[in-house]
């Protein structure tokens, strides 16, 4: 799974709202609210409990326990108070700088969890903070402290959530290290590895609390990893059982691997976000990411359980229930990073436990949890084949539309990139070495945004991502800690990115209402009673359309990029809204370390200009030149290195890290390999010009080599 904003780069900007900083709480005009004494807020218990089945199973209102809102990740709240009639008078009642995530390499992509007044959220330095939820005070902060070093993350440093549970704050690192922090001081109270970053290990997702487990997934999948979801004891730290995404021998669905080589022991399927649960089951349900290499399947013929796959486990042992592979065989990377949702509706005069589940292929895959069967038809489908890239000879297709485009076509071509001449076609088309451009591609679909379910509308709300990509598969020797891809991967210069935020009906999959954007949808979303939809904006707008029609109803301008899920909770029968802007290096949007929450009565205004994306720092005079150069060199490794190399030169898809790099040290150097290529790097001397390459030179010598922000 990886995703690159091809649109933007990013560097830090950083904009201080000083008269606004601190969290300053505004006074509600008209009636008073029912104060609590001091007395009765001693003898209440603050700590947050052993929460029952009941408490993380129900439909969220004054707090917001898990990370998807409760265990079915529904993000979905019963709070009405703000609603479609008065949404428009929605303004800012506080705003918190959090004082973490601001250096470019960083992405906000945590969703806050409340109870009780207090707010727990995290930065994309792992860094969390605890915050008072009513006036915005910042109560304790723990240091995520990540090391210098960490080298093997694919797509963004980031988090996406803590967990909170028997008086503890639960935080899944990037380092793979699981730490569990007291609730009331965020001291440390225990710390587990769950695995070795260094050999690809990290993880990005908020872990999840039930019934005294901590449970993780593992990301690292462009790392040949062996994916897992492991379940530690909450109370200690310990780990209780793991759940291999790729089976071992003698493990259902190890036959879907070849016999003749060990490519299970690397073979992907990580788990990007947070699993849920079905209690009245016993179940616990995640989706799993690409098999690895990436790109190339020559290596590991069959339909590679379980990656790219929704997979339902046994909650309290871990034993394999059931599974449903959206891709067999991939090599695409059309995996399966959104989280899955899970709800009860009627069919045909029937109530039926669902599950839905966007994948980056375009479709939403609509299930019967209790069995892994489709709600809404899916059929095994024939697809075009090439026998040295071992593809399957159908794939599961859905009955109901797409919600982004599949295929490339002539008139795309002509519109949005005039200049590709290579072949180009539809999902499921295979490729060897001749270039193929596709849609939705692997940057394409519904990535780790979330997504929410309305039992009102019984609509699905997905964001998606209309974009190209071509790939050239490439031979390449699995190396421990090393990006393993097997592919060349390139984006189309100058074509554009663009986004949909789409409603779909959980009992047809056909789409009810659809908003197109001009550039990537990439926040997650939280729909509510009051018949809303929530959503962020990469230019630092905060959004709410009417959850029926998608009409829109409500804006405000931020200081970043919104680019996390935001949620809902009630103080002293006031409603509140909280969205954290911190922009996101993927995406390309400005960064910032805004903690966003509004009122009805809040008296905060928005901002009167976009979050344009970051730009490079201003330079001394005598470096006028260099950096007029540099500047002109960003443009260029926008369009053609960043999806390898990464935003900041370092934390790419394919490509070695620029910032450790001698070569990137003189311009020279930069210059012969941009023209020669490498091993899985394509030669650029006939593909830009004399002047191009000079400036991408200047813009990796003295900006990504110097580590510049």
């Amino acid at each position: 799974m990886f995703f690159s904003g091809l649109f933007g780069i990013v560097f830090l900007l950083l904009v201080v709202l000083t008269w606004w900083s601190g969290g300053e709480d505004e006074k509600k005009p008209g009636k008073k609210p029912v104060e609590v004494t001091t007395e009765q807020k001693k003898e209440k218990d603050q700590t947050v409990p052993t929460f029952t089945t009941e408490e993380l199973k129900a439909i969220p209102n004054e707090d917001w326990i898990t990370n998807g809102g409760n265990i079915y990740n529904q993000r979905y709240s019963t709070l009405d108070k703000i609603n479609a009639s008065n949404v428009g008078n929605l303004k800012g009642k506080w705003m918190t700088h959090l004082g973490s995530g601001l250096e470019f390499k960083y992405s906000g992509e945590a969703s806050p969890v409340v109870y009780n007044g207090v707010m727990y959220v995290i930065t994309g330095a792992n860094d969390v903070s605890a915050v008072d939820a009513k006036t915005g005070k910042i109560l304790w902060k723990y240091e995520g402290n990540l090391p210098d070093d960490l080298t093997t993350v694919c797509c963004g440093w980031t988090s996406r959530g803590v967990a909170i549970g028997e008086g503890k704050v639960f935080v899944a690192k990037l380092d793979a290290t699981l730490v569990a922090l007291d609730q009331k001081t965020g001291k440390e109270v225990w710390s587990t590895k769950v695995d070795d970053w260094k050999k690809g290990y990290t993880i990005t997702s908020a872990p999840l609390y039930y019934k005294g487990k901590i449970y993780t997934g593992i990301s690292g999948g462009e790392y040949g990893i062996r994916g897992r979801v492991t379940a530690f004891d909450a109370e200690k730290g310990e780990e209780l059982w793991r759940f291999y995404t790729i089976p071992g021998p003698g493990e259902t669905g190890h036959e879907t691997w070849p016999s003749d080589n060990d490519s299970w022991k690397r073979g992907g399927a990580p788990v990007w976000q947070t699993p849920a649960v079905d209690p009245e089951l016993g179940t616990l349900y995640f989706s799993t990411g690409n098999a690895a290499p990436d790109l190339d399947g020559s290596k590991r013929k069959g339909d590679n359980l379980f990656a790219a796959s929704i997979v339902a486990i046994d909650a309290e042992t871990g034993n394999y229930k059931w599974n449903f592979q959206e891709v067999h065989h991939d090599i695409w990377d059309l995996d399966s990073p959104n989280p899955v949702v899970l709800f009860d509706v009627e069919m045909d005069g029937v109530m039926k436990k669902g599950l839905a589940q966007a994948g980056k292929t375009g479709w939403v895959y609509i299930l019967d949890r209790t069995n892994g069967k489709p709600l809404v038809g899916i059929d095994e489908v024939p697809v075009p084949q090439d026998k040295r890239q071992a593809t399957s000879p159908t794939q599961p297709i859905p009955k109901g539309d797409p919600f982004v485009p599949q295929e490339v076509t002539k008139d795309d071509i002509k519109k949005d990139a005039p200049g590709y001449k290579g072949k180009f076609g539809k999902i499921f088309d295979p490729y060897w070495e001749d270039p193929l451009l596709v849609k939705p591609s692997a940057f394409g679909g519904a990535n780790w945004p979330p997504s929410a379910y309305n039992p009102e509308t019984e609509y699905f709300y997905v964001l998606g991502n209309d974009t190209y990509m071509s790939f050239t598969r490439s031979e390449q020797e699995y190396k421990e800690g090393t990006a393993y891809w097997g592919s060349i991967i390139a984006p189309v210069i100058e074509a554009p990115v663009r986004g949909t935020v789409t409603a779909i009906d959980v009992k047809t999959n056909k789409i009810a209402w659809q908003q197109k954007w001009d550039s990537t949808a990439y926040s997650g979303v939280l729909t509510t009673k009051g018949g809303l939809l929530f959503v962020g904006h990469n230019d630092g707008r905060f959004i709410a359309y009417d959850a029926k029609n998608g009409k829109q109803l409500w804006e405000f301008q931020t200081d970043a990029g919104v680019n996390a899920p935001p949620v809902t909770y009630e103080i002293d029968g006031v409603q509140y809204i909280t969205v954290l802007a911190a922009g996101n290096s993927l995406a390309g949007s400005k960064h910032g370390d805004s903690l966003w929450t509004f009122a009805l009565d809040g008296k905060m205004e928005p901002l009167k200009e976009k979050a344009k994306a970051d730009n490079p720092e201003e330079e001394k005079e005598e470096e006028k030149e260099t950096v007029a150069s540099a500047n002109e060199g960003l443009k260029v490794y926008e369009g053609n290195c960043l999806a390898c190399h990464g935003t900041a030169g370092a934390d790419g898809h394919n490509g070695p890290n620029l910032q450790n790099s001698e070569i990137a040290k003189e311009a020279s150097k930069v210059i012969e390999k941009v023209k020669s290529g490498g091993t899985t790097m394509p030669a650029f001397g006939e593909e830009l010009s004399e002047e191009e390459i000079n400036n991408v030179a200047a813009y990796i010598t003295e900006v990504v080599a110097k580590k510049k922000e």
